[in-house]
């Protein structure tokens, strides 16, 4: 997988993705995540849109989804196009932590791009989330 994608395949992942093959750290690499935990379980967020210049979230507004919120480890190199911020509930700690959300990269010639956002189907229904993960499928897949 790791060769296909870097000979120009793309790859899109959403939602547990980021929590997938645990043992590999090359996939990871690839991925440029990994999940570590949802604090609070479901809870409402926002979903900020970071790169507004980007084709995949032009014209998108921020907005709400009520999910598990992703604190993640991630690559320096991803360009990120949404974060969140997250509450001190459970975790004090966290409190003000700003954590992308979505973003894409480049594997070799091949595309990537992420989503977290995608626990519950209901979440598709919000628009943004919609247009960002489709937008983002045609990016991954070359079309644009």
């Amino acid at each position: 997988m790791l060769r296909a994608i870097e000979e120009g395949t793309g790859l899109v992942g959403f939602h547990g993705t980021a929590d997938a093959f645990r043992s590999s750290p090359a996939f990871h690499f690839l991925l440029g995540g990994s999940f570590t935990a949802h604090p609070g379980d479901i809870v409402e967020y926002t979903v900020h849109i970071t790169l507004h210049s980007d084709p995949i979230t032009c014209g998108l507004s921020d907005f709400q989804v009520r999910s598990e919120q992703y604190y993640m480890l991630v690559a320096p190199d991803n360009q990120v196009l949404a974060t969140t911020t997250f509450r001190q509930q459970p975790y004090p700690w966290i409190d003000g932590t700003v954590m992308p959300v979505a973003w894409k990269r480049r594997w070799g010639s091949g595309r990537i791009f992420y989503s977290a956002i995608g626990h519950a189907p209901e979440e598709w229904d919000i628009p943004e989330a919609q247009t960002l993960m489709q937008r983002g499928v045609t990016w991954a897949s070359g079309r644009w």
